[in-house]
Protein backbone atom coordinates (compact mmCIF):
# COMPACT_ATOMS: atom_id res chain seq x y z
CA UNK A 1 0.00 0.00 0.00
CA UNK A 2 1.39 3.20 -0.99
CA UNK A 3 2.71 5.51 1.85
CA UNK A 4 0.74 8.56 2.41
CA UNK A 5 2.36 12.29 1.73
CA UNK A 6 2.32 13.18 5.13
CA UNK A 7 4.28 9.94 6.43
CA UNK A 8 6.61 10.66 3.15
CA UNK A 9 7.61 13.64 4.10
CA UNK A 10 7.61 13.04 8.00
CA UNK A 11 11.09 9.52 6.55
CA UNK A 12 12.47 12.71 4.64
CA UNK A 13 12.25 15.93 6.88
CA UNK A 14 15.45 15.00 9.05
CA UNK A 15 17.32 16.10 5.76
CA UNK A 16 18.43 19.46 5.91
CA UNK A 17 21.59 22.01 5.64
CA UNK A 18 24.75 21.67 7.33
CA UNK A 19 23.32 18.64 9.09
CA UNK A 20 20.89 20.19 11.57
CA UNK A 21 17.93 18.45 12.72
CA UNK A 22 14.62 19.07 14.68
CA UNK A 23 11.61 16.78 16.04
CA UNK A 24 8.50 16.57 14.00
CA UNK A 25 5.85 18.24 16.00
CA UNK A 26 2.60 17.20 16.49
CA UNK A 27 0.01 17.10 13.39
CA UNK A 28 -2.25 19.56 12.98
CA UNK A 29 -5.28 18.19 12.13
CA UNK A 30 -7.92 20.29 12.39
CA UNK A 31 -10.13 20.34 9.15
CA UNK A 32 -10.98 23.71 7.08
CA UNK A 33 -13.37 26.01 9.60
CA UNK A 34 -13.00 24.13 12.45
CA UNK A 35 -12.86 26.12 15.21
CA UNK A 36 -11.21 24.99 18.58
CA UNK A 37 -12.27 26.04 21.84
CA UNK A 38 -10.39 26.89 24.68
CA UNK A 39 -11.22 26.13 28.49
CA UNK A 40 -14.02 28.42 30.18
CA UNK A 41 -12.37 31.58 32.14
CA UNK A 42 -13.73 33.08 34.75
CA UNK A 43 -13.79 37.52 34.45
CA UNK A 44 -14.17 40.42 36.46
CA UNK A 45 -18.06 41.30 35.81
CA UNK A 46 -18.00 44.05 33.16
CA UNK A 47 -14.49 43.58 32.23
CA UNK A 48 -13.82 43.74 28.08
CA UNK A 49 -11.65 41.46 26.25
CA UNK A 50 -9.07 43.40 24.05
CA UNK A 51 -8.32 41.29 21.17
CA UNK A 52 -9.33 42.10 17.84
CA UNK A 53 -8.42 38.28 16.72
CA UNK A 54 -11.18 36.47 19.06
CA UNK A 55 -14.86 36.10 19.72
CA UNK A 56 -16.32 36.42 23.12
CA UNK A 57 -19.67 34.55 23.46
CA UNK A 58 -21.23 35.38 27.09
CA UNK A 59 -22.28 32.61 29.28
CA UNK A 60 -23.04 34.55 32.50
CA UNK A 61 -22.07 37.39 33.95
CA UNK A 62 -18.77 35.60 35.64
CA UNK A 63 -17.71 33.22 32.80
CA UNK A 64 -16.86 34.06 29.21
CA UNK A 65 -16.14 31.17 26.25
CA UNK A 66 -13.01 32.19 23.97
CA UNK A 67 -13.56 31.20 20.62
CA UNK A 68 -10.04 31.71 18.41
CA UNK A 69 -10.47 32.73 15.02
CA UNK A 70 -10.01 29.85 12.05
CA UNK A 71 -6.70 29.06 11.33
CA UNK A 72 -5.28 29.52 7.69
CA UNK A 73 -4.81 26.42 5.94
CA UNK A 74 -1.41 25.60 6.38
CA UNK A 75 0.94 24.03 3.86
CA UNK A 76 2.41 20.68 3.70
CA UNK A 77 5.67 21.74 4.32
CA UNK A 78 4.45 23.24 7.40
CA UNK A 79 2.61 20.23 8.73
CA UNK A 80 5.27 18.48 8.53
CA UNK A 81 7.53 20.91 10.57
CA UNK A 82 10.08 21.42 7.81
CA UNK A 83 9.87 25.42 8.04
CA UNK A 84 11.55 23.98 11.52
CA UNK A 85 14.87 23.86 9.84
CA UNK A 86 17.19 26.63 9.90
CA UNK A 87 20.18 27.46 6.83
CA UNK A 88 23.10 29.88 6.63
CA UNK A 89 20.97 31.78 3.74
CA UNK A 90 17.97 32.51 6.31
CA UNK A 91 15.55 31.42 3.67
CA UNK A 92 11.90 31.84 3.90
CA UNK A 93 11.35 28.18 1.39
CA UNK A 94 11.16 25.40 3.53
CA UNK A 95 12.86 22.99 0.40
CA UNK A 96 15.90 24.46 -1.46
CA UNK A 97 18.36 23.30 -4.16
CA UNK A 98 21.41 24.83 -5.92
CA UNK A 99 23.12 22.98 -8.64
CA UNK A 100 25.84 23.74 -10.89
CA UNK A 101 23.95 22.52 -14.02
CA UNK A 102 27.51 21.84 -16.05
CA UNK A 103 28.70 19.65 -12.78
CA UNK A 104 26.28 18.20 -10.94
CA UNK A 105 27.71 19.79 -8.18
CA UNK A 106 25.36 20.99 -5.18
CA UNK A 107 25.86 24.26 -3.68
CA UNK A 108 22.81 24.52 -1.95
CA UNK A 109 20.36 22.30 -0.20
CA UNK A 110 17.70 22.39 2.29
CA UNK A 111 15.13 19.19 2.70
CA UNK A 112 16.02 17.99 -1.01
CA UNK A 113 14.04 15.13 -0.87
CA UNK A 114 10.82 16.07 0.68
CA UNK A 115 8.39 15.16 -1.24
CA UNK A 116 5.72 17.90 -1.67
CA UNK A 117 2.83 19.58 -3.86
CA UNK A 118 4.05 21.83 -6.94
CA UNK A 119 1.22 23.61 -7.96
CA UNK A 120 1.96 25.13 -11.64
CA UNK A 121 5.34 23.96 -11.43
CA UNK A 122 3.27 20.55 -12.81
CA UNK A 123 2.96 23.01 -16.11
CA UNK A 124 6.47 22.37 -17.01
CA UNK A 125 6.23 18.75 -17.67
CA UNK A 126 2.81 19.48 -19.48
CA UNK A 127 5.06 22.42 -21.93
CA UNK A 128 7.59 19.51 -22.20
CA UNK A 129 5.41 16.67 -23.08
CA UNK A 130 3.17 19.06 -25.92
CA UNK A 131 6.41 20.58 -27.57
CA UNK A 132 7.70 17.16 -27.60
CA UNK A 133 4.79 15.71 -29.26
CA UNK A 134 5.42 17.61 -32.55
CA UNK A 135 1.93 18.61 -32.76
CA UNK A 136 0.55 21.94 -35.37
CA UNK A 137 1.09 24.82 -32.90
CA UNK A 138 -1.13 26.82 -35.60
CA UNK A 139 -4.21 24.28 -35.11
CA UNK A 140 -7.33 26.21 -33.34
CA UNK A 141 -8.45 24.28 -29.79
CA UNK A 142 -10.93 25.87 -28.22
CA UNK A 143 -11.81 25.88 -24.13
CA UNK A 144 -14.79 24.19 -23.07
CA UNK A 145 -16.95 24.02 -19.75
CA UNK A 146 -14.50 20.88 -18.44
CA UNK A 147 -11.65 23.29 -18.70
CA UNK A 148 -13.26 25.10 -15.84
CA UNK A 149 -11.19 24.90 -12.56
CA UNK A 150 -13.56 22.55 -9.67
CA UNK A 151 -10.52 21.99 -7.47
CA UNK A 152 -10.02 25.58 -6.54
CA UNK A 153 -12.50 27.68 -8.53
CA UNK A 154 -9.53 29.89 -9.63
CA UNK A 155 -10.81 32.69 -11.94
CA UNK A 156 -9.43 32.89 -15.21
CA UNK A 157 -10.13 35.41 -18.60
CA UNK A 158 -10.01 32.32 -21.08
CA UNK A 159 -14.24 31.94 -20.90
CA UNK A 160 -15.63 29.04 -22.16
CA UNK A 161 -16.07 29.11 -25.97
CA UNK A 162 -12.47 30.80 -26.11
CA UNK A 163 -10.54 29.65 -29.24
CA UNK A 164 -7.02 29.82 -29.64
CA UNK A 165 -3.98 28.41 -31.01
CA UNK A 166 -2.36 25.44 -29.25
CA UNK A 167 0.79 27.89 -29.64
CA UNK A 168 -0.70 30.35 -27.81
CA UNK A 169 -2.35 28.41 -24.93
CA UNK A 170 1.08 26.57 -24.21
CA UNK A 171 2.53 30.50 -24.30
CA UNK A 172 -0.14 31.45 -21.57
CA UNK A 173 0.27 28.40 -19.79
CA UNK A 174 4.06 28.58 -19.68
CA UNK A 175 4.53 32.07 -18.93
CA UNK A 176 1.76 33.57 -17.07
CA UNK A 177 0.23 29.97 -15.90
CA UNK A 178 -3.12 30.19 -17.02
CA UNK A 179 -5.03 27.07 -15.79
CA UNK A 180 -7.46 26.71 -18.05
CA UNK A 181 -4.94 26.79 -21.57
CA UNK A 182 -2.79 23.81 -19.63
CA UNK A 183 -6.17 21.91 -19.30
CA UNK A 184 -7.12 22.44 -22.63
CA UNK A 185 -3.48 21.26 -23.92
CA UNK A 186 -4.19 18.14 -22.16
CA UNK A 187 -7.37 17.29 -23.02
CA UNK A 188 -6.94 17.78 -26.33
CA UNK A 189 -4.11 15.90 -27.07
CA UNK A 190 -4.52 12.69 -29.40
CA UNK A 191 -5.91 10.11 -26.99
CA UNK A 192 -7.51 12.16 -24.01
CA UNK A 193 -6.78 13.72 -20.93
CA UNK A 194 -6.01 10.14 -19.43
CA UNK A 195 -3.19 9.27 -22.34
CA UNK A 196 -1.68 12.82 -21.24
CA UNK A 197 -1.13 12.18 -17.51
CA UNK A 198 -0.17 9.29 -18.51
CA UNK A 199 3.01 10.50 -20.45
CA UNK A 200 3.46 12.84 -18.28
CA UNK A 201 3.86 10.42 -15.44
CA UNK A 202 6.00 8.05 -18.26
CA UNK A 203 8.39 11.03 -19.25
CA UNK A 204 9.33 11.84 -15.38
CA UNK A 205 10.12 7.73 -15.01
CA UNK A 206 12.21 7.99 -18.04
CA UNK A 207 14.27 10.91 -16.31
CA UNK A 208 14.76 9.05 -13.14
CA UNK A 209 12.25 11.19 -10.86
CA UNK A 210 10.90 8.63 -8.36
CA UNK A 211 9.94 11.00 -6.31
CA UNK A 212 7.17 12.44 -8.82
CA UNK A 213 3.19 11.99 -9.49
CA UNK A 214 0.94 13.51 -11.70
CA UNK A 215 -2.89 13.47 -11.73
CA UNK A 216 -3.67 16.21 -13.89
CA UNK A 217 -1.76 19.08 -16.27
CA UNK A 218 -2.36 22.31 -14.24
CA UNK A 219 -0.90 21.62 -10.55
CA UNK A 220 -4.35 22.68 -9.02
CA UNK A 221 -4.67 19.27 -7.88
CA UNK A 222 -2.52 19.00 -4.14
CA UNK A 223 -1.83 15.05 -5.17
CA UNK A 224 0.40 16.59 -8.30
CA UNK A 225 3.95 15.84 -5.85
CA UNK A 226 7.82 15.55 -6.44
CA UNK A 227 10.70 16.79 -4.23
CA UNK A 228 13.53 19.46 -5.35
CA UNK A 229 15.63 16.79 -6.32
CA UNK A 230 13.41 15.54 -9.46
CA UNK A 231 12.46 19.05 -10.14
CA UNK A 232 16.13 19.88 -10.95
CA UNK A 233 16.10 16.84 -13.01
CA UNK A 234 12.83 18.17 -14.95
CA UNK A 235 14.23 21.84 -15.61
CA UNK A 236 17.67 20.67 -16.79
CA UNK A 237 15.24 18.31 -19.68
CA UNK A 238 13.23 21.47 -20.20
CA UNK A 239 15.83 23.54 -20.76
CA UNK A 240 17.59 21.56 -23.28
CA UNK A 241 14.17 22.52 -25.50
CA UNK A 242 14.00 26.10 -27.01
CA UNK A 243 10.52 26.50 -26.80
CA UNK A 244 10.75 25.92 -23.31
CA UNK A 245 13.26 27.66 -22.67
CA UNK A 246 11.37 31.16 -25.46
CA UNK A 247 7.97 30.47 -23.79
CA UNK A 248 8.81 30.48 -20.15
CA UNK A 249 11.43 33.30 -20.03
CA UNK A 250 8.57 35.79 -22.22
CA UNK A 251 8.32 38.74 -20.31
CA UNK A 252 4.80 39.27 -21.37
CA UNK A 253 1.94 38.25 -24.08
CA UNK A 254 -0.88 39.09 -26.26
CA UNK A 255 -4.23 37.36 -27.43
CA UNK A 256 -7.03 37.95 -29.58
CA UNK A 257 -9.89 37.00 -27.94
CA UNK A 258 -13.37 38.18 -30.68
CA UNK A 259 -12.97 41.87 -30.49
CA UNK A 260 -10.72 42.25 -27.33
CA UNK A 261 -7.14 42.04 -26.95
CA UNK A 262 -5.84 40.23 -23.74
CA UNK A 263 -2.81 41.15 -21.85
CA UNK A 264 -0.78 38.79 -20.09
CA UNK A 265 2.78 39.07 -18.13
CA UNK A 266 5.14 36.71 -16.38
CA UNK A 267 4.23 35.63 -13.48
CA UNK A 268 8.21 35.98 -12.20
CA UNK A 269 8.94 39.45 -12.24
CA UNK A 270 12.75 38.14 -12.50
CA UNK A 271 12.71 37.99 -16.11
CA UNK A 272 12.18 41.67 -16.46
CA UNK A 273 15.40 42.54 -14.11
CA UNK A 274 18.87 42.75 -15.56
CA UNK A 275 20.78 41.48 -12.53
CA UNK A 276 19.27 38.26 -13.79
CA UNK A 277 20.01 36.23 -16.53
CA UNK A 278 16.99 33.24 -16.78
CA UNK A 279 17.59 30.53 -19.77
CA UNK A 280 13.73 28.72 -18.17
CA UNK A 281 11.82 29.57 -15.02
CA UNK A 282 8.40 28.76 -14.06
CA UNK A 283 6.27 29.57 -10.30
CA UNK A 284 3.58 27.96 -8.83
CA UNK A 285 1.23 28.74 -5.85
CA UNK A 286 -1.92 26.62 -4.09
CA UNK A 287 -2.09 26.43 -0.42
CA UNK A 288 -1.15 23.42 -0.06
CA UNK A 289 2.45 23.78 -1.82
CA UNK A 290 3.18 27.67 -0.76
CA UNK A 291 4.97 29.43 -2.61
CA UNK A 292 7.18 27.72 -5.65
CA UNK A 293 9.80 28.73 -7.94
CA UNK A 294 11.98 27.03 -10.18
CA UNK A 295 15.10 28.67 -12.31
CA UNK A 296 17.62 28.17 -14.66
CA UNK A 297 19.80 30.49 -14.49
CA UNK A 298 23.34 32.14 -15.19
CA UNK A 299 25.53 33.79 -12.10
CA UNK A 300 28.65 34.83 -12.15
CA UNK A 301 29.37 32.77 -14.86
CA UNK A 302 27.99 29.74 -13.34
CA UNK A 303 24.97 27.99 -15.18
CA UNK A 304 22.94 27.01 -12.16
CA UNK A 305 19.65 25.47 -11.21
CA UNK A 306 17.27 26.58 -8.49
CA UNK A 307 14.55 24.97 -6.42
CA UNK A 308 12.49 26.78 -4.24
CA UNK A 309 9.24 25.13 -2.76
CA UNK A 310 6.84 26.08 -0.02
CA UNK A 311 7.96 29.49 0.42
CA UNK A 312 6.41 31.20 3.58
CA UNK A 313 5.21 34.77 1.89
CA UNK A 314 4.07 36.12 -1.49
CA UNK A 315 7.35 37.47 -1.98
CA UNK A 316 9.66 35.41 0.13
CA UNK A 317 10.27 33.02 -3.25
CA UNK A 318 11.57 35.91 -5.00
CA UNK A 319 13.37 37.02 -2.31
CA UNK A 320 15.07 33.56 -1.53
CA UNK A 321 16.31 33.42 -5.69
CA UNK A 322 17.90 36.73 -4.71
CA UNK A 323 19.46 35.69 -1.27
CA UNK A 324 21.03 33.29 -3.26
CA UNK A 325 22.29 34.99 -6.02
CA UNK A 326 24.28 37.25 -4.13
CA UNK A 327 25.46 34.42 -1.94
CA UNK A 328 26.60 33.09 -5.45
CA UNK A 329 28.35 35.99 -6.51
CA UNK A 330 29.97 36.21 -3.61
CA UNK A 331 31.92 33.02 -2.98
CA UNK A 332 35.77 33.49 -3.93
CA UNK A 333 36.74 34.18 -7.30
CA UNK A 334 39.74 31.54 -6.94
CA UNK A 335 37.44 28.96 -6.93
CA UNK A 336 35.43 29.94 -9.76
CA UNK A 337 38.54 30.58 -11.48
CA UNK A 338 39.78 27.01 -10.81
CA UNK A 339 36.72 25.80 -12.34
CA UNK A 340 36.89 27.53 -15.54
CA UNK A 341 40.73 26.34 -15.70
CA UNK A 342 39.69 22.79 -15.40
CA UNK A 343 36.82 23.33 -17.79
CA UNK A 344 39.24 24.38 -20.69
CA UNK A 345 41.49 21.51 -19.42
CA UNK A 346 38.75 19.58 -20.45
CA UNK A 347 37.77 20.72 -23.90
CA UNK A 348 41.43 20.93 -24.83
CA UNK A 349 41.70 16.95 -23.95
Amino acid sequence: MPKTTVQRIAQLVGVCVVGLSFSLPAAHAAADGERKVAPKTRVAKGVKTSSTRQKVKVRSPKSVVVRSAVPEKMSFGQIAGLHNVLDPLSLKSSVALVIDQDTQEVLFSKNDHAVLPIASLTKLMTGVIVSGANLPMDEVLTVTQADVDTEKNSSSRLRVGTSLTRGELLHLALMSSENRAAHALGRTYPGGLQTFVGLMNAKAKMLGMKDTRYVEPTGLSSLNQSSAQDLATLVNAAHADPVMRELTTSSSYQVAVGRQTLQYNNTNRLVKSPNWDIGLQKTGYITEAGQCLVMQTKIAGRKLIMVFLDSAGKFSRIADAERVRHWVESLPVVIQKIKVAESIMLSDG
